[in-house]
């Protein structure tokens, strides 16, 4: 009976594993075991008691039933030789114990059939192989790390504490008495359930209830967890065709022992004859023999075969639902329905399988798995663990005020938006990057002061409650995508809004162009920056033509040929053509007359003869045209008389034509970056200028006229050639930012002390240069 348990112990499985052990497979392991008792009670009976008798007898056959002739054919006295028969050979009539026991032996061993010699063992070895292709798929490496894989999980969803109220939360499902029936409380573990797993089971979560933070974080866990492994098995049909081989496996295995054992079993005889050629020892040639346990080994082969027969009816059952079911496809539909969880995902190959193997155990374990396979219920979980993690206090202490001057809560890679957000009343903004599948509650009501959103890659989805809240109130949009179908559907809707940043591509492939939908109904947009790489002017900024004041067009180096449609933007006032791949000026600008600021930085711009035509546009007072190859300013600037603000920076001009100075109400001019030698002392006229950079150009000198410029309060000369400074530039008495860096200077002039707004702050030269400058002006520079 040792080996018994043993060979029993290799062929169970851990009690886990009984979810996947359909009722054939169970009821095959109880016939196993039954096989194996008859294997080794015929090994017992045979190694303790497989002896065969036999007398001398005087014809070759032996009869097959014992009665008064085959006592009379045995006798050893009726058939013995005659006495001068034996006296002329030389032996003796009286068979001795010795000879009767060699008889013995060599008729066992040359007159038995083999098969009652080895019927035990044969059963054993027959049983055993039957027992390992029944368990096959639980020892294969790659279907055993999945099932235990498999099985882990399941683990997970039932034994803990917070499972029951896990659910309970995410699906609002309530668990009645029925259901905690032994099949729900013994879910994992095969050993009986302790009354405090009962009660966990049982008990339903008090009302309101919550899930602690350690609950919450096992729950997420657990979801994540089952989202990878349904990744990885529905990848393959590993499982089913391992446990499929395994069955015809076991049919083939049916086939043999029914052939084989049938033709055998009546190789097992309880009277055998036996003629062995030893008269000359014996006396006699015919023995009539007896095996002991052949009547044992008949009744214990024909109860085997039977055991055998009702196995391999179980395995062709098991053939036929391998093969008139669909196993590779699963459906929760009669969950969808029980649950009210409508977002449960049909399976598919080998975590199919799986669960179809689950439900010949008992269906509720899919019932009851399946919710940990919504986004829905995942997503309420991860609501609670967020609310758990962001209190007020934390979101509080985050608040910042943004660069419009708003109070403004910036939020990165969370699961969803915290409960906390909307007790925030004082909010004002909302920075949201990388969040996605979240929907914007109806709680948002409460953030009377929101007007500015933010969406850095998010893709928010908006309560039909929420939305009118976002119409009325949301001021500032800002959204960055990836592609056009990415952009939220309600923008289009926001007809308070008056700023709106777009910031992604439009155009995915070179044979489509996605333009945006019509924004006609967002009636009170001033501003629009579009930062995309479009051809042409979308129909959607067209739209709101009539009532657009400032637009920002920045297109990522893609050349922009349409601008036809600029025309019909009367109402701007500032117009931004950033790296759009202009050669030109486009001549649509110059019909808007309410155009006072233009900006075409970073475009290909090498001559610039048609800016004389902004003398048309009376409002007309900042230029930028930095960043690009202009390499000449022309003359008729001079009539650009209302021009306030001028941007040359980073271009390849040399020369400075001495009609820029006729522009009087200069305020701001950047001539940095250039290839500028000379400064014409006609700078005098710029009366008006406040701002002036000639960083990085090849000034030798500076023209004493430049300090006559009495309103400068800014004046950039670093990276120059520059090797003396007058000292008349105590004459400029606003004079509070001066940069010098990057020269020739020997020594600074001590007249720098004269400017009476100018600190050490807002002096940017070398520290070794500062120290030429007298004692007492750098104390007084230096000074607060």
């Amino acid at each position: 009976m040792i080996y018994v348990s043993e060979l029993w112990h290799f062929s169970e499985q851990p009690p886990a594993f009984r979810v996947l052990k359909p009722w054939w497979d169970v009821f095959t392991d109880i016939l196993s075991f039954i096989m194996i008792l008859i294997a080794v009670s015929g090994c017992t009976v045979q190694v303790m008691d497989d002896r065969m008798y036999c007398l001398p007898q005087r014809s070759p056959t032996c009869p097959l039933t014992m009665n008064h002739d085959t006592a009379e054919c045995c006798n050893s006295s009726s058939i013995s030789p005659t006495a001068s028969d034996l006296e002329s050979k030389g032996v003796d009539n009286n068979l001795d114990l010795m000879q009767y026991k060699f008889i013995h032996k060599i008729c066992y061993q040359t007159s038995l059939h083999w098969f009652p010699k080895v019927f035990p063992y044969m059963v054993l070895m027959q049983t055993i192989i039957f027992i390992v292709c029944s368990n096959f798929w639980f020892k294969f490496p790659e279907s055993s790390s999945k099932i235990e894989h498999f099985v882990s999980i399941l683990g997970k969803c039932f034994e803990s504490p917070w499972t029951t109220r896990a659910l309970s939360e995410v699906s609002g499902e309530h668990l009645e008495d029925k259901e905690a029936s032994p099949g729900d409380i013994n879910l994992v573990n095969s050993q009986s359930v302790s009354s405090t797993q009962s009660k966990i089971v049982m008990d339903k979560p008090a009302a309101g209830s919550v899930l602690d933070k350690k609950e919450c974080e096992q729950a997420k866990a657990l979801f994540e967890r089952i989202k990878k492994f349904r990744l990885h098995v529905e990848e393959s049909n590993l499982l089913s065709k391992t446990y499929i081989r395994q069955t015809i496996m076991k049919v083939f295995m049916f086939i043999f022992i029914i052939v084989s054992n049938g033709a055998l079993v009546p190789k097992i005889s309880i009277i055998i004859t036996c003629n062995v050629d030893i008269q000359d020892m014996t006396g006699y040639k015919f023995f009539c023999c007896i095996h002991n346990m052949a009547g044992v080994f008949i009744k214990l082969s024909y109860f085997y075969l039977f055991i055998v027969v009702i196995c391999g009816a179980i395995c062709l059952y098991t053939t036929y639902w391998l093969f008139h079911r669909s196993l590779k496809e699963y459906s929760f539909d009669y969950v969808r329905k029980e649950t009210g969880v409508n977002d449960i995902p049909d399976v598919r190959n080998d975590f199919a399988f799986l669960l179809h193997m689950m439900d010949q155990y008992d269906q509720l374990y899919s019932k009851r798995f399946a919710i940990f396979l919504s986004e829905v219920t995942e997503n309420k979980l991860r609501q609670l663990n967020l609310n758990h993690v962001w209190s007020v206090e934390k979101l509080r202490r985050r608040l910042q005020t943004n660069a419009s001057g708003r109070l403004e809560l910036q939020l990165i890679m969370l699961p969803g938006l915290p409960d906390a957000l909307f007790e925030l009343a004082e909010l004002q903004a909302i920075k949201m990057e990388l969040i996605n599948n979240v929907t914007i509650p109806a709680a948002i009501e409460q953030l009377e002061e929101l007007k500015e959103l933010s969406l850095y890659q998010c893709s928010l989805r908006v309560d039909t409650a929420a939305l009118p809240f976002l119409k009325a109130n949301l001021k500032v949009l800002r959204v960055w995508f990836v592609g056009a179908h990415e952009l939220p559907y309600w923008l289009y809707v926001l007809r308070n809004l008056e700023e709106l940043h777009l910031i992604g591509s439009l155009r995915p492939s070179a044979s489509r162009i996605i333009t945006l939908e019509s924004l006609q109904e967002l009636r009170c947009l001033k501003t629009l920056l579009l930062k995309s790489n479009v051809t042409k002017i979308p129909q959607a900024i067209v739209d709101v033509s009539s009532h657009l004041q400032r637009l920002y067009v920045h297109n990522d180096g893609t050349k922009l040929v349409t601008l036809n449609s600029l025309k019909k933007m009367v109402s701007l006032s500032e117009l931004e053509l950033v790296h759009c791949d202009l050669e030109c000026i486009p001549y649509a600008i110059f019909s808007l007359v309410n155009l006072q600021s233009l900006d075409l930085r970073e475009n290909k711009l090498a001559s610039i003869e048609g800016i004389v035509s902004f003398q048309h546009l009376p409002k007309f007072t900042c230029l930028k045209l930095w960043h690009n190859s202009i390499a000449q300013i022309p003359e008729h600037i001079k009539k650009l008389v209302n021009l306030e603000r001028l941007f040359f920076s980073f271009n390849k001009i040399e020369v400075l034509p001495v009609n820029l100075f006729c522009c009087s109400k200069l305020l701001y001019l950047d001539l940095s970056h250039n290839d500028i030698s000379f400064i014409p002392p006609e700078i005098r006229f710029l009366q008006n200028l406040q701002y002036l950079s000639v960083t990085s150009n090849k000034i030798t000198t500076v023209p004493d006229e430049l300090f006559l410029c009495r309103k400068l309060n800014t004046l950039k000369l670093g990276n120059n050639a520059l090797s003396v400074l007058s000292s008349k530039i105590s004459d400029l008495d606003m004079l509070t930012c001066l940069e010098l860096k990057g020269n020739h200077l020997v020594a600074l002039p001590s007249e720098l002390g004269s400017c009476p707004l100018l600190k050490r702050c807002g002096l940017l030269v070398e520290y070794a240069l500062f120290e030429t400058l007298p004692l007492d002006v750098r104390e007084k520079m230096t000074s607060e």
